[in-house]
């Protein structure tokens, strides 16, 4: 129904927000029978209870309400489920560029509902109640204190023979909540729960489209990446609580892709983006990338690890004065080389000069070495870029170069090239004539 007199809908809304505040304390204080309350829900399946609310806040309420009463097993998810199915259709009966996030504080009932799901799949059909709670948390924002809570849960909700058949809507949940499986609260998580998530995982490349919630209706999908997943996992190889639950199976496609250039240049934006504006720690000391590219070889993902080389040397997060530092990091480069072919040296150079993604490459430096591109000195803090692109300036552009052929000279060094004669050595590049190289400018 539409209102053109403002005094009436102010009413309205007043009187939809007075019903939902008594309708949590009926619950809460068991003043409601279980049959009257799942007739409300019903009846508000043919109204709009949320036509005021637009990150439909009230059913999350419920939903914690319910879940915290006295109510039976069965009848707390029959009549959460009704709310579940409410807020479903509220939210995505809008376009994707109008729906709201949902708030941090309505993640922790979400779970507990498909923690509750668990026990009741096999006793109805699809399309289950907690397709619409994964879609849901798959575009709420990331918390840092939630890893723990969400990781029995989402476990089996990965495996593709799940009830649920949303592996990739899985996927993004993981990728979504990132940070939280580094979080302090993870290292007293049981080994095998950490063995079962990774097996879980698997490779995340593998997935099969989801099923819609809604009786064959299609539904907006969510964007998932498997290339952000995959270098999720490369943090993970970098981490000490991590590192030994990963599987040669967890790169097994990522291998494939990142063997030819066009793929490590895909594995290293992603690697960019989710080091300037999601996980802010990603391989950002020397130490995690020297860690990442081991685990990396131990499980025989070549590959993979030449990706993580290739961000030491290209992205600017190792201080060049850091000498200890690049003595390490040269040796691994100079191992790899040795194993993956003569191409890996020519690959670093091409990277390296490139100018793909300067303005997000200028944010991450300026992020990493506290409001200034240039990378000489200590790493002051760790500190998210903007997520609008500021307005650079000429002398920013200009430190990158400066860094650029830097790094250049320094590879060149490394396998004792001569700078003039480097066509000789490394071949002619399409992208030499972005950096001048010459001795003289050296």
């Amino acid at each position: 129904m539409n209102f053109t007199d403002e005094e009436n809908s102010d009413a309205l809304e007043m009187t939809i927000n007075l019903f939902s505040q008594r309708l949590q304390i009926s619950i809460r204080e068991g003043r409601i029978h279980q049959p009257d309350l799942a007739t409300v829900l019903f009846t508000l399946t043919h109204l709009e209870p949320f036509q005021f609310e637009e990150t439909g806040e009230p059913g999350f309420l419920w939903i914690a309400e319910i879940l915290n009463s006295g109510y039976p097993e069965d009848k707390r998810y029959e009549m959460a489920s009704g709310v579940v199915k409410l807020l479903g259709k509220h939210l995505y009966s809008k376009l994707p560029e109008d729906f709201h996030y949902v708030e941090p504080a309505w993640i922790s009932p979400l779970i507990n509902f498909l923690s509750l799901c668990e026990k009741f799949y096999t006793t109805e059909s699809p399309p289950y109640p907690g397709f619409i709670a994964l879609r849901i948390l798959s575009t709420s924002p990331t918390r840092t204190d939630i890893g723990a809570t969400i990781l029995p849960v989402l476990t089996p909700i990965l495996l593709p023979t799940h009830f649920l058949q949303s592996r990739s809507l899985a996927l993004e949940v993981f990728c979504r909540f990132m940070s939280g499986w580094f979080s302090s609260q993870m290292e007293n998580a049981p080994e095998q729960d950490l063995d079962r998530l990774l097996q879980a995982v698997d490779d995340p490349f593998q997935f099969t489209p989801d099923i819609p919630y809604e009786y064959g209706k299609p539904v907006f999908t969510t964007y998932y990446e498997p290339m952000k997943a995959a270098v999720l996992l490369i943090e993970f190889a970098s981490s000490d609580l991590w590192r030994d639950h990963l599987l040669h199976s967890n790169f097994a496609s990522c291998e494939k892709i990142v063997s030819t250039e066009d793929g490590k240049r895909t594995a290293l934006r992603w690697m960019l983006e989710l080091a300037t504006h999601s996980l802010f720690e990603f391989l950002y000391t020397p130490a995690k990338i020297v860690a990442a590219i081991r685990r990396l070889e131990e499980l025989q993902c070549l590959n993979t690890a030449e990706v993580v080389v290739m961000w030491a040397w290209t992205t600017g997060v190792v201080d060049p004065m850091d000498h200890d530092a690049w003595r390490l990091i040269e040796r691994d480069t100079l191992r790899l080389c040795q194993t993956n072919g003569e191409g890996c040296p020519i690959a670093l150079r091409r990277h390296i000069i490139s100018m793909s993604w300067k303005e997000m490459r200028i944010m991450y430096l300026m992020g990493h070495y506290e409001g200034t591109s240039c990378r000489v000195g200590s790493v002051k803090k760790l500190a998210p870029a903007l997520w609008v692109t500021p307005l650079l300036s000429p002398r920013q552009f200009t430190d990158l170069r400066v860094s650029q052929v830097y790094q250049l000279r320094r590879l060149y060094h490394l396998f004792e090239y001569d700078p003039t004669t480097q066509n000789e050595v490394v071949g002619e590049e399409r992208e030499d004539e972005e950096v001048d190289v010459s001795s003289g400018r050296l």
